[in-house]
């Protein structure tokens, strides 16, 4: 059972940061491209970055681009979203999976607060 675990999230305050983490349960990982998503209160998961196996290849959505930073360490089978310049919109569930996501690697996901 392949299973994600995200952890770092907690509570920041405007213009702070905070680091994510994505611990992947099998080496078999560091050959997928990996995203992070997010859902905050009462709207819909949406994508915030991706990267890919060897980590050549980035992308970002819109509203983090400059902001925030995907980076993995396949050898600990890890991604990483760094997030600096955090404003309250941000605040939201975060999780990680493959890109595109398999329903089935969803994890819990770690909440990330971001006060004004």
């Amino acid at each position: 059972q392949v299973t994600l675990v995200e952890s770092g999230g907690g509570l920041a305050q405007a213009g702070g940061s905070l680091r994510l983490s994505c611990a992947a349960s099998e080496r078999t990982f560091s050959s997928n491209a990996m995203a992070w998503f997010r859902q905050a209160p009462g709207k819909e998961r949406e994508f915030v970055a991706d990267i890919s196996w060897n980590g050549g290849s980035k992308s970002y959505g819109s509203s983090v681009k400059g902001r925030f930073t995907i980076s993995r360490n396949n050898a600990q089978n890890t991604v990483f979203l760094q997030m600096n310049s955090l404003k309250p919109e941000d605040t939201a569930v975060y999780y990680c999976n493959t890109n595109p996501p398999v329903v089935d690697y969803w994890g819990k996901g770690t909440l990330v607060t971001v006060s004004s």
